[in-house]
């Protein structure tokens, strides 16, 4: 594309590189080898997680070493920078995982800030980690420039006594050697075996869950989210989505005019229609949130309750992302949902073309098992679902892909936090039956929200996964699976009934139904909430305590600022 259809005076970074006034900046760039026609091409931020804090990293430089190719053959000047990540599967069970969720809102503000304060006129963002798919989304919409984004790409299976295995299998072992039913040797075998390359977690977690959604909402190229992270043929689509970037800012198309309403609706169909990760009910109200779209967990839910589950991906079926990607990827499913009517077809993207016209000449795939037809699903609803109740009267949500028992009553067993309760798990001091509480990990109380992986997972390796359920104001991994209900809105820190719950409590679950209550009177209730008083955390200082100050509740998506509701001027229009 030639440099010259792009007219920088309307451009944001005409303020650093256009007239005398800005000799000074000019002399900057010069200093990075930049030519005098490069300075003058539309300066396009490629903002990427690399880093060496996990496998989920560790290949975006090459990725976006080629997307700035593509940028450049567009006619563009890429400038590269990277932002933060936390990395869940190494901060979980433990006090790390209090930084993932913060991370997430983090990653969106610092990459503002470098778009701003440097004046970059559109963005290729490229993720890997799970809360760096969300956060670059949440800031290509706040501050609406052209912008793509590609993630990094899924690890390939480890394998194991001949059968594919991801991290989740190494956090299940952990519960199965501490009920003697692993011995040491499987265990430093299965851990040496389990992550065999670069790439994000393989199962349909929340990195692959938020890549799935990075296509349906239509910021990304189709069939991108699919390819495992060390295949080289990511390179094409790192490189077509620097070129991408460009025609977006030609055409002049911005995430605004793709987000929807419709388009978050799709993205919601497609958590659901693979079994994703719940976090996508935390990450689709706060892009919604930039977005100035009224969009939370129970509209999520809604969608939820009316979506065929037709992806049998792991952990709650038999396959990971790399074999979605060999039997067609989200194209495929994606035109199953769309000719069944499940998806709409409307909805722009970063091709220029609406989904519909992106499905054209798309034909499902009938010679693979990873992907059923939306018309014949694995179950006809969806693989996540909302709950409400006296116990959550803002709403719950609970994985129930996979489940056979839908249904759970029993006593409460109350920890103030999830080390109280996964002391109490090893151990096995607790009963079948019993409906273990965690609270005070809400996205204030903890704060941070954390996940309950190591929880969860010991449980199941101990053979117990259905036969306890487990509820929290925390979240649960995408990884997780068995009866565990997070989110319950209003958290314990705020006042929610969670935090009025006492040792056995009976506490009723009903997955059909939708519900989740506590055999206690109104007046009962309210009598505790005069007694009530707020758990007080450890973090009184720094990022946590920062971050505890302005977080909302999960229904929310846990933001931590107004959004496009309330914002007074578009950076895209500076």
């Amino acid at each position: 594309m030639d440099a010259k259809v792009f007219d920088k005076s309307r451009l944001p970074s005409r303020h650093v590189t256009e007239g005398p006034e800005h000799a000074p900046h000019r002399s900057f760039l010069y200093a990075m080898g930049l030519t005098e026609e490069e300075i003058h091409r539309p300066f396009v931020g490629v903002v990427t997680s690399w880093n060496e804090t996990a496998p989920c990293n560790i290949t975006l430089m090459r990725q976006s070493a080629v997307a700035k190719e593509g940028v450049k053959a567009g006619g563009g000047t890429p400038r590269e920078f990277t932002t933060i990540t936390v990395t869940d599967g190494i901060a979980m069970g433990h006090q790390g995982m209090k930084s993932s969720l913060a991370s997430r809102d983090l990653i969106a503000d610092s990459a503002e800030l470098t778009m701003r304060g440097h004046s970059y006129d559109a963005m290729v963002g490229i993720a890997g980690c799970d809360k760096s798919l969300p956060g670059l989304m949440m800031v290509m919409v706040r501050l609406n420039v052209p912008s793509v984004f590609m993630y990094g790409g899924s690890i390939l299976p480890g394998r194991f006594k001949d059968r594919d295995v991801t991290v989740v299998d190494v956090y299940e072992a952990v519960g199965e050697h501490m009920a003697g039913k692993m011995s040491d040797e499987d265990l430093h075998e299965l851990e040496c075996v389990a992550c065999p390359s670069g790439g994000s977690c393989g199962g349909q977690f929340t990195a692959n869950t938020m890549a799935c959604v990075s296509e349906a909402i239509g910021l990304a190229l189709p069939g991108s989210a699919g390819t495992p992270a060390m295949y080289e043929t990511r390179d094409e689509y790192a490189r077509a989505s620097g070129e991408a970037v460009m025609a977006c800012l030609a055409k002049g198309i911005r995430p605004r005019d793709i987000v929807t309403r419709e388009a978050l609706e799709n993205a919601a169909v497609v958590v659901a229609a693979t079994g994703g990760s719940t976090n996508a009910g935390l990450h689709l109200p706060a892009i919604a949130n930039e977005a100035g779209i009224d969009f939370d967990l129970m509209d999520v839910c809604e969608i939820f309750k009316k979506t065929p589950y037709i992806a049998d991906l792991k952990p709650a079926g038999k396959y990971v992302a790399k074999d979605m990607h060999e039997a067609g990827g989200m194209p495929i499913l994606m035109k199953t949902l769309f000719d069944a009517g499940y998806i709409h077809g409307d909805c722009m993207t970063v091709t220029g073309k609406t989904i519909a016209e992106n499905l054209e000449g798309v034909v499902f795939n009938e010679d693979q098992k990873v992907i059923y037809p939306a018309t014949n699903p694995i179950t006809p609803t969806g693989g996540v679902v909302g709950l409400q109740g006296n116990l959550a009267t803002d709403g719950a949500i609970v994985k129930v892909a996979g489940m056979k028992v839908l249904q759970h009553s029993g006593p409460a067993r109350v920890f103030e936090c999830e080390e109280d309760c996964f002391e109490a798990v090893l151990n096995k001091d607790y009963k079948e039956g019993d409906v273990l509480v965690i609270r005070n990990e809400g996205p204030k109380g903890g704060p941070g929200m954390r996940e309950m992986l190591s929880t969860t997972a010991a449980l199941y390796g101990q053979g117990m996964g259905d036969k306890v359920a487990l509820i929290t104001d925390g979240r649960f991994s995408g990884a997780t699976r068995g009866f565990c209900v997070g989110h319950v809105n209003p958290e314990a820190a705020t006042g929610g009934t969670i935090g009025l719950l006492k040792d056995g409590d009976i506490i009723t679950i009903d997955a059909d139904a939708g519900t989740i209550d506590v055999a206690l009177s109104d007046e009962e209730l309210a009598s505790r909430k005069k007694d009530w008083k707020p758990h007080q955390n450890d973090y009184q200082s720094g990022a946590l305590w920062r971050y505890a100050q302005t977080v909302g509740e999960a229904r929310y998506g846990a933001i931590t600022h107004p959004g496009a509701a309330k914002e007074k001027h578009v950076y895209t229009d500076i």
